[in-house]
């Protein structure tokens, strides 16, 4: 990687790590909700000891990461252990800034909702570029080497399990919203995630099938696969194509099919993630080439 891109990369990082540690600032610290991720367990732990939430987060941080490099290796990349101390540093910060913040909103649930959002796009920025804030991350890969347990499903028992610890120190309104508040930032997360980039596979058999083929590769520009499956119940050979297209491709050829041939027999799937995708540029019909 050259050095300019490196340090675009590493800008990117920060700049979705600040966006992390303002989330945790402005509105988990005020609310005191202990939303499922290293910092939620720090506020918590910060009314059982005389630490403040970004020093916490930094002891157990390191500690996770010390553990982590010792347990299951050095896999988890120099993004996250720059993020892991980066975060507790910016709520640092803040709290020196502004050692008198208040909620902004004045209402725990609001403040618990502009959490979700917020923080959702910090970390969806690092999921894309290949980098977390640790914390949970690290807790969910040591439960999946030594427990066998899938990734998600540790990262959600471990999210519950730090909502669930504000039991020791708040009141039941604040225990149940912050296990809400875990579980619908899990939601808003996929959304940011997966939400934009989501496309559909497209599985189509027609009688016009060559006209519809031809709208995929020359108007909308996208590939296709196309083979014959036979029909048990027809008994007959079909041509049957396959397209994945994004949203908006997707309504487009939707409304196609739906024009030239409305008895067309069409499944569609959710893709969320693809390790090679074709994409055929400025496309010409056969008989346009010279």
């Amino acid at each position: 990687m050259k050095v300019k891109d490196f340090i675009k990369e590493f800008i990117y990082i920060t700049i979705a790590t600040v966006i992390v540690g303002m989330a945790v600032f402005f509105f988990l610290i005020p609310s005191q909700l202990s939303i499922g991720s290293i910092s939620g367990l720090a506020i918590v732990l910060s009314n059982l000891v005389p630490l403040s939430v970004s020093q916490l987060t930094m002891i157990m941080n390191v500690a996770l990461l010390v553990i982590s490099f010792l347990l299951v290796g050095k896999d988890f990349g120099i993004k996250t252990v720059y993020t892991s101390i980066l975060l507790p540093v910016v709520i640092g910060i803040f709290e020196k800034m502004l050692p008198n913040n208040q909620s902004l909103t004045g209402d725990q649930v609001i403040d618990g909702i502009g959490y979700c959002l917020v923080v959702s796009i910090g970390l969806s920025m690092l999921f894309i570029d290949n980098a977390s804030s640790g914390g949970l991350d690290i807790i969910a890969k040591l439960m999946n080497k030594f427990l066998r347990m899938d990734l998600g499903k540790a990262m959600g028992l471990s999210g519950m399990a730090v909502a669930l610890s504000s039991a020791l120190v708040y009141d039941t309104k604040t225990v149940v919203l912050s296990v809400m508040g875990t579980y619908f930032s899990g939601i808003v997360l996929d959304y940011f995630i997966f939400g934009s980039t989501e496309k559909k596979r497209v599985c189509i058999i027609s009688a016009q099938h060559e006209k519809i083929l031809d709208y995929i590769l020359y108007e909308i520009h996208s590939g296709a696969t196309q083979y014959h499956a036979y029909g048990t119940f027809t008994d007959r050979m079909h041509w049957e194509i396959n397209t994945i297209v994004d949203r908006n491709e997707y309504a487009k050829l939707v409304k196609y099919i739906t024009a030239v041939d409305p008895k067309a027999f069409v499944t569609v799937y959710s893709v969320n993630e693809m390790m090679y995708q074709p994409k055929p540029k400025d496309a010409e019909r056969p008989e346009q080439k010279q």
